[in-house]
């Protein structure tokens, strides 16, 4: 089991690692494949961290079965909260 500083980091490398793949577009994704090779996130704490950030808004998943992201997609405010936090003013909108 992840500690919750573990958790935050997971949430947030996926964050990065999408719109970092994805520049921003929305209609663009990656699959949880490839988010598990780039990360190197134990499959039960990513799918943990998906399903918190779709929880969230920030992001959408379609899943496989056996509760695996297949494909990880930015939502339209996941682009907004990445970009602020790319200006340095996350939270404060």
């Amino acid at each position: 089991m992840a500690t919750l500083r573990e958790r935050k980091t997971y949430r947030d490398q996926v964050l990065r690692v999408l719109y970092g793949t994805v520049e921003g577009n929305r209609l663009l994704g990656i699959t949880g494949a490839q988010l598990r090779r780039d990360l190197h996130v134990p499959e039960p704490d990513l799918a943990a961290a998906c399903t918190y950030l779709a929880g969230e808004g920030l992001i959408t998943v379609d899943w496989e079965p056996g509760n695996t992201p297949a494909m990880v997609t930015l939502t339209h405010e996941g682009i907004r909260y990445m970009e602020a936090e790319e200006e340095g003013t996350a939270g404060s909108s």
